[in-house]
């Protein structure tokens, strides 16, 4: 069985309780609610699959046998699991942006669009930025950002669940640097954190300690503005 969460894909879990002679879920409902996909049972509580909004992206796969699990597989590599002659060779594969480059399954494995804001400001760097036009240093500052910022939150988040079942599933964290922090200063800096929207992400970055003071263009509203809009700190201020 192969669960897909996608964005808003969401699971709870329900602890079986003994009432009135008869075992029931604490907190169950007769009738479930419309956004529930599924609902396993098991011997100590039940496993309610959730999806949020009204675009279905979640998925559930029924496979059988190592060979069409591999099928279901995209192919990008674990990034804790590589040394930097690898992370080099992987993010040099194509040439792409550095956002679109981490948050590639086909490249690195679950990174995602909130972790990759945060990678790339511990590292410093543009998510505009292309692959191919890194120098060795700046891979290299990557390859770091990447396994402190993913180690770090994986230690937070076991620390912030304890033993309990992960409910808090969300994109936005207390104590990002940027991500879901729009205008609000930065950590390092103090400058005012900046974003751009594409599709339903969205990229949020410090201009000061990641662009160089240049504010990208979002691609709604640059277009919308044309000539007014600003294309760095100061014409902002």
């Amino acid at each position: 069985m192969v669960l897909h969460l996608m964005i808003a894909g969401r699971l709870h879990w329900k602890q079986l309780e003994a009432s009135s002679g008869q075992v029931r879920a604490k907190g169950a409902v007769r009738q479930p609610p419309k956004n529930q996909l599924a609902l396993f049972h098991f011997d100590n509580g039940l496993l309610s699959l959730t999806e949020a909004g009204t675009q279905r992206r979640a998925s559930l796969h029924l496979v059988e046998g190592e060979s069409n699990l591999s099928d279901l597989a995209r192919g990008g590599v674990e990034p804790l699991e590589i040394d930097l002659n690898d992370f080099t060779s992987t993010l040099r594969s194509e040439n792409h942006t550095l956002k679109r480059a981490l948050t590639d399954p086909r490249l690195f494995s679950g990174i995602g669009n909130a972790y990759s804001d945060e990678i790339l400001w511990q590292a410093q760097l543009s998510p505009v930025k292309l692959t191919q036009k890194m120098s060795d240093e700046e891979v290299e500052r990557l390859y770091e950002a990447t396994r402190n910022s993913l180690l770090e939150w994986i230690e937070r988040l076991r620390a912030e669940t304890g033993d309990a079942f992960p409910e808090k599933v969300t994109a936005f964290r207390k104590g990002m640097a940027v991500h879901g922090r729009y205008k609000e200063p930065c950590p390092r800096c103090g400058q005012k954190v900046q974003r751009i929207r594409y599709a339903s992400n969205e990229t949020n970055y410090c201009p000061k300690c990641q662009t160089g003071g240049k504010l990208l263009a979002d691609r709604a509203l640059s277009r919308l503005l044309r000539e007014d809009w600003p294309r760095s700190i100061e014409e902002l201020s």
